[in-house]
Formats: C-alpha cells, structure tokens, sequence
C-alpha cells in the first residue's frame, strides 16, 4: 500500500464509461424531495400563478414553468437566499438546485418577475400549505397566540414625510429663499452704483448663481407644498417618495421604515396559522381580523385568541365575543388618577340590580338620561352624582378636581363584554405565559435565524407576497423538523 500525505480527490480529466445522473446528487431523504413532492402536488393554475394554464399549441418562446420557478424560491427562502441575482447562480453551481430544476438555469429577471407578477398566488400556497399541515393534525386548533412586529421596508426614514415635517422643510425653504432675494438686491444695488452693464441673466455671474439657487428653492418648495396639499387632501398622516405603502413605525422610543407584520401562531407546534401585513404601528385595531382569520383557516367552532396589552380594545373584544373567540388581553390599567391621589373607576361599585354606582364613600351615582359617544365611538351611558352631596363630601379632595363640582362615570352600553373578559383575565396568568414562548418564537427564528429582517420588495401587494414565501418556508421547514 502507498503512503500518501493527503487524502487525494479524483482527476479533473477522468473520462467515465457512463455519464453520472443528476438523480445521484440528492440523497433519498434530503429536504429538497419534500419541496419538489409539496410544488409537484399543487395545482398552480388554480392558485393563479401566471403561465399555468399555458398549452404546448401556444406561440412564441415558452417560458419557464412557474412550479420550477416556486421551487427554485421556497429551496432560497429556507436557505435564506433571497436575492434573485443569488438565486440565478445558485442554480448553475448548487447541486440540489441542479437536481430541483433538472439543470434549468432561468435569469435574475425572470426570477424576481416571478416574485412580483405572482404576489397573489404565492398567499393561496402558503394557505394551501396551512391546510395541509391541518390535514396532518400538526395544529391544535383550539388557542392561538396573536402578536405583531416591525419589518424594514426598502425605504428610508428620509424618504419618508409627515405633515409637520413638510410644513418644516416649506418654513426653512422660505427662509433661504428670503435670504438670497436680499442678497440678490444688494448684489443688483452695488452693481447700479459702479454703472456696470447688466448682464441677459439680471446682474452679472455672481447674481446670476444666485438667481439659479432661487429658482431651485422654488421648485422644491412647489413640491413640498404640493405633497403637503396632497396628505390633507387624502388624509393620510405620512408620504413615503420611495415605497409607497411604507410607514414611519415608532415603538418604545425607536422607529423604522417599514411594515408590522400580523401572525397568529397555533400553540401545537408554533406554526403560524394567519399572517397580514399592515402599516399602522399601533396593534391596536388587528385582534378581532387576525382571530377571525385563523378561525376560518382552521374552521374551528370556538377559538381561544391571546394577545398582550397592545392589543386591549373593547370594541375588538366585543367583536370577538359576537364572533364565538375568546379573547384572552390584559386589562391596562390606567393611574394616573390614582398617581394623584384620587379615586379611580376601579373604587367605585357597580350595582347591577339598580343601575347605579356606588362611590368609597357609600352614594349613589345614577344614570342621566341619553347617549353619549367618547372620542373612541363607543356609546355610553352617563352616571352623576349630586353636587350637594359631594360638596358635604369628606373625600371631595379625592374624589373631584378642583373645578368639579360632582363625579361623572362613563359606562359603555356593553359594559358587560368588559366585565366577563377582566373576571376571566383574573386566571389566565398561565396562558399568558403560554403567548410568550407560543407567538414569540416564529418571529425569533424568522429574524435571528434566516436573517429576515427587512422585505426586498415594494408596495402592498408585493411585500405581502414575500412575506407569504417567509412564512411558508418557516413553516415548511418546522414541518419537517
């Protein structure tokens, strides 16, 4: 036996008797078969990917069929190879994408027209795929933790305007502008005294720049001026110059350019069972729409929805009750009545029997005629107290602020919701934990392990497309594991 130094690989130049099969280069129980087994199954033209429904008998070039192309961005997507320059070299040196697309090697712009024109049908896949992770009972069906998170937008937060941020650029533009007419003045003044000869553009080169510098300053502010009529116009509160969907989200003191992503996670195995995604930063608003939607997807009787604080709105609770969810949010509880030294709600009893409530120091507050809408829409009913009784009060200081002469407590018409969601929130210490390690987890491995963090796209339509191709690659590969 020879001795060797290294373990030697094989000649470039070796001429086989037979040529190797591309079916060799995959393994029989590599991930990438589960992804040609999962396209291989779906009926694309269904789903409403473009080019399905083609027929052999059609004129011109035909193109690439859009199940290689699907399989080509869900094997990306798990491999967190997103770029569709990265995706076209993959697919001449990467010897499972060889294998997927049987040596096909489409172009970057084919790849990411794929990605665009078929936004639409890449939400009906990971629907699809949501089925058929219920059809393998891998989700419980029963509870579902809601949580939202900022993604990155391919904008910047310059590129982003508000009203006041307008009005403060149309304010600084006015001032320079000023400035160089003044300046243009005593340029023009100087000149008239020496007696030099005007110049076609008004004042010889030095006024000439200046006059250049104007009538650019003018032309930005017409723009400013005409984005600003346009937000008052429309009634948005925010312009974004380069996605036009993207918004300035602020949370906790920090913000970004980009979207809140929306998911419901099944608590089974923490799959995400729902998804959307909006522009608002707040949460506040989505309870009712993510609930309903994994409801529908899971076609379940009963659903228990948990959400954190963000979430707690009595209209979304009221809806979810109406809509068989039981929705399990904490109840904020606002002090800043008690921070100084006054009674708060929570001191006042209700006497359901009578319809009055009771203050800490035993009177009555009763009804007063009519509806009121608070600043939310909600409609309530008015409780006062009389105002000899409460200036007799001894606890008057703690009770009313120094103008008021009697207490007023507003009670919404379906006071009722609220009061069976704080009684059942009283036990639910457990399942709120269970949100925590439930919700959070998709969006840690989503971020921290595959790296996506911001979308390549821009609009709407498109971002919700790619954000369709991250959770049904999470998905599918959890799956698998």
């Amino acid at each position: 036996m020879t001795n060797r130094t290294f373990k030697a690989g094989e000649s470039r130049d070796q001429v086989y008797l037979l040529p190797a099969r591309i079916e060799d280069y995959v393994g029989a129980d590599n991930p990438v078969r589960a992804i040609d087994c999962f396209v291989r199954a779906l009926e694309l033209a269904k789903l409403g990917f473009r080019h399905a429904d083609r027929v052999a008998e059609a004129e011109g070039q035909p193109p690439y069929d859009p199940a290689d192309l699907l399989k080509l961005y869900l094997y990306g997507y798990t491999n967190q190879v997103r770029s569709s320059r990265r995706l076209e070299q993959e697919a001449s040196r990467n010897l499972e994408v060889i294998w997927l697309l049987r040596n096909l090697k489409p172009g970057y712009r084919t790849i990411a027209n794929f990605r665009k024109e078929n936004w639409e049908a890449l939400k009906a896949v990971n629907r699809q795929f949501v089925l058929l992770m219920r059809e393998l009972d891998l989700v419980g069906g029963t509870v579902v933790a809601i949580d939202g998170s900022f993604f990155r937008g391919d904008a910047s937060k310059a590129s982003i305007f508000t009203r006041k941020r307008l009005s403060e650029q149309i304010a600084r533009l006015d001032k320079d502008i000023e400035a160089y007419r003044k300046c243009l003045e005593n340029n023009d003044a100087v000149e008239a005294k020496k007696q030099k000869k005007r110049t076609k553009d008004g004042g010889g080169g030095k006024g000439g720049n200046i006059g250049t510098k104007i009538a650019e300053l003018m032309v930005k502010r017409s723009r400013a001026q005409a984005d600003l009529a346009r937000l008052k116009e429309s009634g948005e509160t925010q312009l974004s110059k380069t996605d036009p969907d993207a918004r300035l989200l602020v949370k906790s003191g920090q913000g970004i350019a980009g979207y809140n992503v929306q998911t419901a996670v099944d608590d089974k195995h923490k799959l995400i069972i729902a998804s959307e995604v909006v522009n608002d930063s707040s949460d506040v608003g989505q309870l009712h729409a993510m609930a309903q939607a994994a409801k529908d997807v899971l076609e379940a009787e009963v659903l228990e929805a948990l959400a954190d604080e963000g979430y707690y709105s009595s209209l979304e609770l009221k809806a979810c009750e109406d809509d068989d969810i039981v929705a399990y949010v904490p109840v904020p509880e606002g002090r800043q009545l008690e921070k100084k030294g006054r009674f708060s709600l929570r001191d006042f009893g209700y006497d359901a029997a009578d319809d009055v409530y009771r203050c800490p120091a035993g009177k009555l507050l009763r009804p007063i005629e009519g509806r009121w809408q608070n600043k939310s829409g909600r409609t309530e009913i008015r409780y006062a107290s009389r105002p000899k009784i409460c200036e007799a009060c001894q606890l008057r200081a703690r009770c009313l602020s120094p103008k008021s002469v009697r207490r007023t407590i507003g009670r919404w018409e379906y006071q009722d919701v609220l009061d069976r969601h704080r009684v059942r929130m009283q036990g639910a210490d457990e399942l709120m934990r269970r949100r925590s390690a439930v919700v959070e987890h998709p969006f840690g491995t989503i971020k921290c392990r595959a790296g996506y963090r911001h979308f390549l796209v821009r609009g709407f339509n498109k971002v919700r497309g790619e954000w369709s191709l991250m959770v049904l690659c999470y998905n599918f590969t959890r799956v698998l594991n």
